[in-house]
């Protein structure tokens, strides 16, 4: 309906043009040629003057109509160290360019009206003019000389890459259709390798390269999260088409192409919250987030840093939006806490993992710290008794041999027993329930004995300890299931008391 009332108005509109050509041509044979001519050309004239002040009074006021709304302008300054200079040079070619835009209009129109045909009135025509060219010529010159040179300062300064021993944040981002993959370094701080060839969707989404250790403590993040007044630097990969990683508040933009790695760094300047107080105080921002709610959150309330790609890479584009947020470093650190190695969840001791079965260097210095706060939390209690399992004691299967990485589990508590030489101790060995119970009940005593004397031989003095079998019979988890009789296998150290001094 309404393209059949757009199709009238446009016919009603082609007639009405018609008719008055008509009209013109018949007021043109009454009053003689040359004086409606002269006529047509003063009316044309003098309504090309009123459309040049209009257009350019209309230019002015809608750009100042939307400047709250466009980056650059209003509460929009940018959130980033180097985009300042962005916006500036941005600023100087507007004003460049505008003062262009404006006199040629007001020469384009004005001409059109002061050299209209009247009578009397002759063309002057000449073949060449220096002056002229000089002008037309040298002024270009002169601002396309500043505003390249002013250019080149601006990019070589937002596009300089971490010197060599910088303090930076490393993050990757890698797009794909459609939506955008966030890797960040561990608490090595840095990014592992990866390989194509070794994606497998849903398992390696990535193709992290798992026997680079630097992977080991990588993760995945959902948003993107960063310390306020740090440099950082983003790694940006495709794994299918071309995207463009766009971060408009803090005027980074960058193509991702498959095969070709490219990068940004940039410094944030603002915390979300902070630009959610900017934008506080303009109207622009001070209506509901959703039509629907009215009495819901403001739109400067809920406002988001975001990251969009900034290229048609196919019919789900509009979905490669991901959250930015800019935080203080303590909650940054907070967040960092809070994070999971995804070889961790997802690849340790599984088939894909090259160190299955291993213990990994973090894992050792991990496991050590909580060792150590375990005995010392029972060390230091009014009872000064307790029990701790003593996680990282293997041995071969049905058998009371010490696996290798025994050892620093073992090493570990020896180191805790020669700090606290008042302590003493039980070590108890315990089964699942499969086999017979004598069977479990030798075993189990066999392998407190072999820890027993593992610790004896480092120099734990045999008047400490004792080392007790309990086969099955103190099991802390129902023997029905795997998982149950796995945690039933164990080695625990039973700290009875404290020697008198």
């Amino acid at each position: 309906m309404i393209g059949l009332v757009i199709f009238g108005i446009i016919a009603l509109i082609a007639v009405i043009i018609v008719q008055l050509s008509k009209v013109s041509d018949l007021a043109s044979a009454i009053k003689g040629e040359e004086s409606a001519r002269l006529q047509s050309n003063n009316r044309t004239a003098f309504w090309l003057v009123i459309f040049m002040i209009v257009f350019l009074v209309f230019c002015v006021v809608s750009a100042l109509y939307y400047k709250n709304v466009m980056l650059g302008y209003g509460p929009l300054t940018s959130a980033s160290e180097h985009g300042g200079k962005i916006d500036g040079l941005f600023n100087t070619t507007l004003i460049a360019t505008g003062i262009v835009f404006v006199l040629t209009q007001i020469l384009l129109f004005w001409f059109s009206y002061k050299y209209r045909e009247q009578k009397g009135h002759k063309p002057v025509f000449f073949a060449h003019s220096t002056q002229l060219e000089l002008l037309w010529t040298g002024v270009p010159v002169v601002v396309m000389t500043y505003l390249v040179v002013s250019g080149l300062f601006v990019w070589n300064d937002s596009m300089a890459d971490v010197a060599a021993g910088e303090e930076v944040i490393d993050i990757e981002a890698t797009g794909y259709q459609f939506a955008w993959d966030i890797r960040y370094p561990g608490p090595d701080g840095k990014i592992g390798t990866k390989n194509f060839r070794l994606i497998e969707p849903g398992i390696n989404p990535l193709g992290q390269d798992w026997s680079d250790e630097k992977n080991i403590d990588d993760f995945m993040a959902s948003d993107i999260v960063l310390p306020v007044g740090k440099k950082v630097r983003v790694s940006i990969n495709s794994k299918d088409v071309l995207h463009n990683f766009y971060l408009p508040h803090f005027r980074v933009k960058m193509d991702a192409v498959p095969g070709l790695p490219t990068y940004f760094v940039f410094t944030p300047t603002k915390t979300t919250e902070e630009f959610r107080q900017q934008l506080k105080d303009y109207p622009e921002f001070q209506v509901p987030f959703d039509d629907i709610d009215p009495e819901g959150p403001q739109r400067w309330e809920m406002f988001d840093f975001e990251l969009a790609c900034a290229e048609l890479c196919g019919k789900g584009h509009y979905s490669m939006r991901k959250v930015v947020r800019i935080v203080e470093q303590e909650e940054y650190d907070r967040w960092l806490a809070d994070q999971s190695s995804y070889y961790m969840d997802n690849i340790r001791n599984t088939d894909d993992d090259p160190f299955k079965g291993e213990l990994l260097g973090f894992e050792i210095g991990r496991r050590k710290n909580s060792l150590k706060n375990e005995f010392i939390d029972i060390v230091d209690s009014d009872s000064g008794e307790g029990t701790i399992n003593l996680e990282y004691v293997f041995f071969d299967t049905g058998s009371a041999n010490l696996k290798d990485d025994s050892k620093y589990e073992l090493d570990n508590v020896v180191t805790l027993l020669n700090e606290n030489p008042e302590v003493i101790f039980e070590l108890g060995g315990h089964t699942d329930s499969q086999g017979d119970d004598a069977s479990n009940l030798s075993l189990s005593q066999a392998r407190a004995d072999s820890v027993a004397s593992y610790l004896a031989g480092k120099g734990i003095s045999n008047d400490r300890f004792t080392a007790r079998g309990y086969g099955e019979a103190a099991p802390v988890q129902d023997n029905d299931t795997a998982e149950g009789r796995q945690a039933n296998r164990r080695t625990e150290l039973k700290i009875l008391s404290k020697k008198e001094g």
